[in-house]
C-alpha cells in the first residue's frame, strides 16, 4: 500500500499540487512540504508548481474583478464596509496589498476580485502577483517541510493503527445498524 500510494505521489504529486494552489492553497503546500521532507518530491519542483497555481489562480480572479467585480462584488452587500475598507488599503498600498493578500486570512479569494475592480494595471498586478506567489510558496512549503519532523512520527504511529481504527469504525457501524433494526421490529412488533 504505501509503494502504490508513494508511486502516485511521486507521479501526480506536482500536477495535483498545481491544480490545488490554484483554488486554495496552504494546505497543499504544506502536505508538499511533507512530501519533500520525505523525498518523494523535491523542494524546487514543489515550489514552482505551487508558485504556479497561485499565480494562475490569482490572475484568473483578478480578471474576473476587472471583468465582472461590481456585477460580483453586489452579492457580497453585507461585507460592503471590509470591502471598502479593502479598496483604500488597495489605494494606500497597492504593492504591499498584493503581495500579502494571499496571507490574509479570508482574502484569498476575494482579495483579487477587488483588486480587479480597483482598475490596477494589469501588468502590475501580474508582476507583484508573481512575487507574492513566490515569497507564498517558499514560505509554507519550508514550513510543511520543517513541520514534517513533528508530524510524521505521529501520522506514522497512526498509519500503523490505521487497519485497527478502520475495523473499529465497521464494527460500530454494524452494531448502531443491528440497534435500529431491532428497535424498529421492537417498535413494529408492539403495536
Amino acid at each position: 500500500m504505501h509503494l502504490y500510494l508513494n508511486g502516485l505521489i511521486s507521479h501526480y504529486g506536482y500536477l495535483s499540487l498545481l491544480i490545488g494552489c490554484i483554488t486554495e492553497g496552504e494546505t497543499f503546500l504544506l502536505l508538499g512540504g511533507l512530501a519533500v521532507h520525505e523525498g518523494l518530491l523535491r523542494f524546487k519542483g514543489v515550489v514552482l508548481a505551487a508558485m504556479i497555481g497561485g499565480i494562475i489562480g490569482d490572475q484568473v480572479l483578478f480578471w474576473l474583478g476587472y471583468r465582472f467585480g461590481t456585477c460580483i462584488l453586489r452579492r457580497f452587500s453585507k461585507y460592503h464596509h471590509t470591502i471598502t475598507k479593502v479598496n483604500g488599503l488597495i489605494r494606500k498600498w497597492p504593492s504591499l496589498f498584493i503581495i500579502g493578500v494571499r496571507f490574509m486570512y479570508g482574502f484569498r479569494i476575494l482579495g483579487p476580485i477587488i483588486i480587479g475592480t480597483s482598475r490596477l494595471k494589469p501588468l502590475r498586478f501580474f508582476i507583484l502577483n508573481v512575487i507574492g506567489a513566490a515569497l507564498w510558496s517558499l514560505i509554507f512549503v519550508t514550513l510543511g517541510y520543517f513541520s514534517g519532523e513533528l508530524i510524521l512520527p505521529y501520522l506514522y504511529k497512526l498509519d500503523k493503527h490505521f487497519n485497527y481504527f478502520l475495523w473499529l469504525g465497521i464494527g460500530i457501524i454494524i452494531f448502531l445498524i443491528i440497534r435500529y433494526i431491532i428497535r424498529y421490529c421492537n417498535h413494529h412488533y408492539n403495536r
